[in-house]
């Protein structure tokens, strides 16, 4: 096929009448800015030049690294557990859904249930606010799981909270959040100070499947002997409805994970917490740093050993977990782990991947 030449004649503008000849010479600086900013573009951007990509593949593979090491990966993986570690798992589930065909499936259920359903076999990965208990390591190996793996993925700050109209509450000590929640502690907010209204106390927590629970009852319940939880308020295993209940009552008060009140934004206020070195308000550095104590604590996920020998897509996900933590883990309100203890991880699944 012949190429078509077009020549330009000055002639043809005489013919033009002055206001359709303003238009055309417009149109053509129109034309001409937006060729120009195209070029600008497509030369300074690598990221999206077929050349650059094309060159950064050629030398991963010349490297003997594949641009995407899980696209070849496929199968299904279900996760349930707790409520705290969810947000991970989901962020985690989606973003590997865009570098593999594996279909990641997350619940929760607390971490206590999602125990249940891992040792039953009925879950790949078991999402957990808490260690595991001897008594769920039994029941795993009563159906012949005794390869279990501990994993852990971040660091929370668990944090107290009250109406964000509550403006007598700025800072807590242990054992004020104690009386708060236990079993015969105060009722009215005047019990734990004489200056604080005389106001029922309202009290919303985690269901007693939660890690979350678990970790407070340890941490502040039991810090008297004896003491049990109290149960004449909210409980529920989903923080969102913890959430929406703090948030509609003056008088209320309630704890889960850093995340979630996050989350929450101005919805609610977080209460500092003093353990005998002063008032300590709950964030990123002082959960890592250890001064947020003793509501601070690491989050998990649990797999077996022989899933992720062999099943790749379990030891893919948990890999790409452990290989993304440091930005997806802050992104959804938790603290990364520092260097040292993320090589601890990576070391006790890089034993057991092929």
């Amino acid at each position: 096929m012949q190429g078509v030449i077009t020549t330009f004649n000055p002639f043809y503008l005489k013919t033009f009448s002055p206001e359709r000849l303003r238009w055309l010479l417009l149109l053509i600086t129109g034309l001409a800015a937006f060729a120009l900013a195209t070029i600008a573009c497509s030369s300074g951007d690598d990221s999206k030049n077929p050349a650059a990509t094309a060159k950064e593949t050629s030398n991963q593979q010349a490297n003997g690294e594949k641009a995407n090491p899980y696209e070849d990966l496929s199968g299904e993986i279900r996760i349930d557990g707790s409520s705290t570690v969810f947000p991970i798992s989901e962020a985690m589930a989606e973003e590997f859904g865009y570098v593999s065909d594996v279909r990641v499936n997350v619940a929760f259920s607390g971490t206590g249930g999602g125990f249940e359903k891992f040792c039953r076999g009925e879950t790949q990965i078991s999402n957990a606010s808490r260690p595991i208990k001897d008594e769920e390591i039994a029941a795993c190996a009563e159906n012949g799981i005794e390869d279990i793996v501990e994993i852990q993925v971040a660091i929370d700050a668990l944090t107290i909270m009250v109406h964000p109209a509550n403006e007598f509450v700025q800072c807590m000590t242990v054992m004020e959040v104690h009386q708060a929640f236990s079993a015969g502690g105060a009722k009215k907010w005047s019990d734990l100070r004489a200056e604080w209204p005389s106001k029922d106390i309202i009290a919303y927590y985690p269901g007693a499947d939660s890690g979350t629970f678990d970790y407070f009852h340890e941490a502040i319940i039991e810090a008297v002997e004896g003491a049990n939880h109290r149960s004449d308020g909210t409980p529920s295993e989903d923080d969102n409805i913890l959430t929406l209940g703090i948030g509609r009552d003056q008088n209320a008060i309630g704890y889960f994970g850093f995340a979630y009140f996050v989350e929450a934004g101005k919805s609610l206020k977080a209460i500092s917490i003093d353990n005998g070195n002063g008032c300590v308000a709950p964030s990123y550095a002082a959960a890592l740093s250890g001064d947020y104590t003793p509501l601070s604590r690491p989050l998990f996920i649990y797999t077996r050993a022989n899933l992720l020998s062999e099943r790749p897509e379990v030891a893919g996900f948990t890999q790409f977990v452990l290989d993304n933590v440091g930005e997806i883990v802050p992104e959804v309100g938790y603290i990364s782990m520092p260097s040292d203890l993320l090589a601890e991880q990576q070391a006790k699944i890089g034993e057991h991947i092929n």
